[in-house]
């Protein structure tokens, strides 16, 4: 969601600030702030502005030299978006600047105690009751009155800290909400996205919940909230600074659909084994014997990992044989769910540190279940507390709507549905068939974006739509979830989707020329069963517009799609519609990249 940034080291500091923010614009924020100090200038300085970062920049004045500071952007939460309610946040003597991402759950509480005890707050976040806390404590060290506030604080935060009066330091502390330490020379950086740090160094640290850590220019320590030293080791990402660059695209969006070939041929590099027609899994830490005594799936994710979760549910279930579903993490974890020791829970998240997933890993946890994640970014939150996993490699996602990811999950999934299995019934044969099937993607979905001059002429004649309707049975269903979400996110038009073989149950309804609607065709043994359901659409006079593998009579335009195995049908056939809701929203002016009202990474409730 929100965005940190924060530097101490010999440079001057601003520019650097305003930069890492400007990388961190993807993630969704409505204000941005700085706050900086020097030890040659000692006290803080601070700026803020509601509106974009390049609206931050223009308030800047010349002279605003520091080699200390943190910076924020802010997706609104407690109180609308203002200069004011903005941070960092500064206590009323001014010498305590908190930036923070999260929730504090109890801030309503502490903030009637403080205003009883005469503090006069300016804003209406949150956060300000934070700043306050740690500007009135007693101790003598800035860490110390930093654990001594957050002893009071429930919720969730990632948080830094600068005091005019430690102006060597910057303190963080994470619990629910990414903090990530970058190791420089004779400098030091932090963010809550390693897409900050890259352009500086590729050496991090990943804090865990309930660590904090204390930034110098030339050192850096960790240690708990209660004051317990860590080891923290650093570790190389493999994202560079040039991955996060638009690459000639108008849009990350569109950059990212392109790179979908090459996406996925990541994943399965170095993972198929033709000897025994099965694929190499080492990061799940599950042996044959484990694999065998599974009794049932659990797949958790939130909107497009829960839809690919759905997928990968579906593969788990025809190539395995193992009973398998998907539910939204952030249901799971509030219905008080029965735990079998028999079950294998899989985590979804792009970036690994979504909160409704990692609560409920947490929770799963605790009542010793098995989880495996299945994650894009190395070293998330999710990737340390699963038992094990597979990592996606779909590169850094820019965009606010995931696409390549999206892809590379589903594929993940197929791998492991082929690995449960060749572990349990699967033949040889069809193992070969898999693999064969999934060597053709990065082609076939090459040949899908090769369309996309005729997806954007269509994406022109639905873009005055008021409402959509997206169809799909079995296969389909979770495609047509998928692709109703991503015109939904991008395009702001209202979209529903629903399973084909519910139309007479209700939706029927709704059907009139004014209501188009997309149906996923592919051709499997449900073919004739979708033809039926084309057949009672436009007996009601529905434009239909079919996403098929084969020319659709009844339907008004049909979008072609390579064929592959059945079960890996899916995987291709979402792909020209995140071209036809990429093309929509252009069609309609919106901002691509950053949806309203989204944000990248939910790291709230």
């Amino acid at each position: 969601m929100c965005g940190i940034v924060g530097y101490i080291g010999k440079r001057d500091v601003a520019p650097l600030l305003l930069e890492g923010l400007q990388r961190l614009e993807y993630r969704g924020y409505d204000s941005a702030g700085v706050v900086v100090t020097s030890p040659k200038t000692p006290g803080l300085k601070m700026v803020k502005a509601k509106g974009r970062v390049r609206d931050l920049e223009a308030k800047v004045p010349a002279r605003f030299k520091g080699t200390t500071g943190i910076a924020h952007t802010r997706w609104a939460t407690h109180g609308a978006p203002s200069d004011v309610n903005a941070h960092p946040h500064m206590s009323a003597d001014n010498k305590v600047a908190v930036v923070h991402n999260g929730i504090i759950d109890n801030a309503a509480d502490l903030r009637r105690k403080l205003e009883a005890d005469g503090v006069e707050f300016l804003s209406e976040t949150d956060t300000e009751v934070l700043t306050h806390l740690i500007a009135r404590s007693q101790a003598e060290k800035l860490e110390d009155k930093v654990r001594e506030a957050l002893r009071v604080v429930e919720g969730t935060y990632g948080i830094a800290v600068m005091h005019a009066d430690f102006s060597d330091r910057i303190v963080v502390a994470r619990n629910g909400s990414p903090v990530v330490l970058g190791i420089g020379e004779k400098e030091m950086f932090v963010a809550s996205d390693i897409a900050a740090l890259v352009a500086h160094t590729r050496q991090i640290v990943t804090l865990d919940d309930g660590e904090m850590a204390t930034l110098k220019a030339d050192d850096f320590r960790t240690y708990t909230t209660e004051g317990t030293r860590t080891s923290a080791e650093p570790t190389t990402v493999e994202w560079e600074a040039a991955s996060y660059d638009m690459g000639g695209h108008d849009t990350y969006m569109h950059k990212e659909i392109h790179e979908q070939a090459d996406a996925v041929d990541r994943v399965l590099r170095g993972r198929i084994d033709d000897r025994f027609s099965t694929v190499h899994l080492g990061g799940l830490n599950l042996d044959a014997r484990e694999a065998r005594q599974i009794r049932r799936v659990k797949i958790l994710g939130c909107g497009t990992s829960y839809h690919a979760g759905m997928i990968g549910a579906q593969m788990i279930e025809e190539l395995a044989r193992i009973p398998a579903d998907a539910e939204p993490a952030s249901e799971f974890r509030y219905r008080n769910a029965v735990v079998d020791p028999d079950t294998l829970y899989i985590a979804v998240s792009q970036s690994g540190e979504t909160y409704d997933v990692l609560a409920a890993v947490q929770e799963l946890k605790r009542k010793g279940a098995r989880v495996l994640g299945v994650v894009n970014v190395v070293g998330s939150a999710i990737a340390r507390e699963a038992d094990g996993g597979i990592y996606v490699h779909a590169g850094p996602e820019v965009c606010v709507v995931s696409t390549k990811c999206f892809t590379n999950t589903t594929v993940a999934f197929a791998l492991l549905a082929l690995h449960l299995g060749r572990t349990r019934d699967l033949s040889v044969r069809d193992g070969k068939r898999i693999i064969e099937g999934l060597r053709k993607l990065p082609q076939q979905i090459t040949e899908i974006l090769d369309q996309e001059e005729e997806i954007k002429k269509l994406a022109e004649i639905y873009a005055d739509a008021r409402s959509m309707l997206f169809i799909g049975r079995v296969r389909g269903y979770p495609v047509a979830r998928e692709a109703s979400l991503k015109l939904k996110e991008v395009s702001y038009i209202h979209a529903e989707a629903y399973p084909a073989s519910e139309l007479k149950h209700g939706p029927l309804a709704l059907i009139e020329p004014a209501l188009p609607t997309v149906a996923i065709v592919p051709d499997d043994d449900l073919l004739e069963k979708n033809r039926a359901a084309l057949e009672e659409i436009k007996a009601r006079e529905g434009k239909i517009l079919a996403v098929a593998h084969q020319h659709q009579e009844k339907a008004d335009q049909t979008i072609l799609v390579p064929k592959n195995e059945d079960e890996l049908d899916p995987i291709l056939m979402g792909i020209p519609l995140q071209l036809l809701a990429y093309h929509t929203a252009k069609a309609l002016g919106r901002d691509i990249d950053k949806p309203r009202n989204l944000a990248k990474s939910v790291t709230v409730e």
